[in-house]
């Protein structure tokens, strides 16, 4: 038997596109309330007029410090509780660590890590009052085995594997549940720095996925029964291993 998410409240973080959007959608269809975090405040205002009234806009730059301290505290006031955090924003850095500058490492690292922590930081002493709550972050397959290709970007997905999965284990004395998703490749802006020809072949061999892979997997990770946690969905398209 399955939990119901209906009246549920999810705040997803890069909500305006890619699979922080497809989630959104998702969790409307089950009768959730979003609210969609992004720093785009006119993607944010042109989707929740689409959306309908349970799709909730907050803008805030969680590369800026003092907006992402302010996130939570400003949710709790527009919705009173927050049963879901979502945390799903990101970038992508790929290519050999010499063609990279310090400033995208840090920008990386501070929006796939630094933000991450902060927000679930945030999040979870409400949480741990209301002793029930979900926080899911995602995560890669980069964040499982070394990819030399990408060693940026697979470095901070296995800074968030270790930080979820300890996490996991803090919180459950609290009713908490902190899990895990880890897609393979997914068309989205994050592929945007990919070589056109790379991309190209990607998607004529069928090892890219659609965001709607990645958020029917965080559906059925939240509709399990309170007494199971899967801890981490590994989600990849099925010629991946191929490639």
């Amino acid at each position: 038997m399955s939990e119901s998410l209906q009246g549920k409240i999810a705040v997803i973080t890069g909500a305006a596109s890619g699979i922080g959007l497809a989630t959104t959608r998702a969790l409307l269809d089950q009768g959730a309330t979003v609210v969609m975090v992004d720093w785009n405040e006119v993607a944010l205002n042109e989707l929740i007029a689409d959306l309908g009234p349970k799709a909730i806009a907050q803008v805030t730059n969680l590369l800026d410090a003092e907006s992402c301290a302010a996130m939570v505290p400003e949710i709790l006031a527009k919705v009173g509780h927050i049963d879901i955090l979502y945390c799903n924003a990101g970038t992508y850095i790929g290519g050999d660590l010499t063609e990279t500058s310090n400033d995208a490492i840090d920008r990386m690292l501070n929006l796939n890590v630094n933000a991450v922590m902060k927000n679930v930081h945030d999040v979870v002493p409400h949480m741990i009052e209301r002793k029930t709550g979900d926080i899911i972050v995602t995560c890669s397959i980069a964040g499982h085995f070394p990819t030399y290709w990408e060693p940026v970007y697979s470095g901070s997905k296995w800074a968030i594997t270790s930080f979820v999965q300890g996490m996991r284990r803090q919180m459950i004395p609290h009713g908490v549940r902190v899990a895990q998703v880890s897609p393979g490749p997914v068309v989205s802006a994050l592929l945007a720095d990919w070589p056109e020809e790379n991309l190209r072949k990607a998607k004529e061999s069928g090892s890219l996925m659609d965001p709607e892979e990645v958020s029917d997997a965080v559906i059925y990770m939240l509709t399990r029964k309170r007494t199971v946690t899967i801890r981490d969905m590994i989600v990849l398209p099925t010629n991946f291993d191929r490639v």
